[in-house]
């Protein structure tokens, strides 16, 4: 299998986004592995927890990624690391953290298998 390029694996990130942004809890769901771990300012939580945030509602309305970097691990394990920018469906602030998502080739399938938000201070 080829080495899966940093282009490639930030538009998967950014279909977990557009789910955020659409409501979609189904696209989310395809996305995560059954065992995914997110390490989040408000505790763990897993799939059910990650996909059940938004029930088919928005909790998005915008956002932004810049300052992508990928580690590859493996050729079926890579670690993408960026910031994002975004503002909550309903509120005006905008918010800003920087996270870590794992990304593990499964049975010829990328998922997302653990991702981690570090909380920023926007200036």
């Amino acid at each position: 299998m080829p080495t899966p390029a940093l282009d490639d694996i930030l538009s998967l990130e950014k279909q977990v986004w557009k789910a955020l942004v659409d409501g979609n809890a189904s696209a989310d769901r395809a996305l995560l592995s059954a065992d995914f771990l997110g390490v989040y300012p408000t505790g763990f939580a897993n799939r059910d927890d990650h996909v059940s945030q938004f029930a088919d509602a928005p909790t998005m309305a915008r956002y932004e990624l810049s300052q992508a970097k990928l580690r590859v691990l493996t050729p079926d394990i890579v670690l993408l690391s960026y910031r994002a920018d975004y503002q909550r469906t309903g509120l005006a602030a905008q918010e800003a953290m920087l996270i870590s998502s794992l990304w593990e080739r499964r049975n010829d399938v990328w998922v997302n298998s653990f991702s981690q938000d570090t909380p920023l201070e926007v200036r």
